[in-house]
């Protein structure tokens, strides 16, 4: 198992698009961000198969509580297929997330929790700071481009 950094067309084949001209909005979002090196795709590669994912995008230029571009970067999208779940693969995934951020100078992460039981595990990785309640999603977008309404989430801090 290999956790590793991935590219934008790599993203796009996990999302199951064959390029972006195709492409939902939110994976445009994320694809231009990847691109532009304002967020970074991690995951784990098991034997060639992306297996999970995680992003870490470093700047969230419509709310700087989420990233600022410079001392806390906002962690989503995190998954891990569920055949491979209860591992300890994506604490593994997080934790090498969170130490190369931490290397290039971030001293938080935040991440967005809906459902309890993700909040637990969350917690357990040191997320355990409120900074607020969300009803934007500031990384899915609508067809014009414009971050969608969120149900309601509440978005956690992690000092690195």
């Amino acid at each position: 198992m290999l956790i590793r950094k991935a590219t934008a067309d790599e993203m796009l084949r996990l999302w199951g698009y064959q390029n972006v001209n195709h492409a939902s909005p939110t994976a445009k979002f994320f694809y231009q961000n990847i691109s532009s090196g304002n967020a970074v795709f991690w995951t784990l590669d098991h034997n060639g198969e992306l297996i999970g994912e995680l992003y870490a995008f470093l700047n969230i230029a419509d709310d700087k509580d989420f990233a600022d571009g410079s001392t806390t970067a906002y962690l989503c999208a995190f998954r891990v297929k569920k055949e491979y779940r209860g591992q300890g693969l994506g604490s593994k995934m997080m934790n090498t997330v969170l130490a190369d951020l931490k290397s290039v100078g971030f001293r938080y992460a935040t991440i967005g929790v809906s459902e309890e039981r993700n909040k637990k595990l969350y917690n357990r990785l040191g997320f355990t700071k409120k900074v607020k309640d969300c009803y934007i999603d500031p990384c899915a977008m609508n067809e014009s481009m414009m971050p969608v309404q969120d149900e309601g989430y509440c978005l956690l801090l992690k000092s690195l």
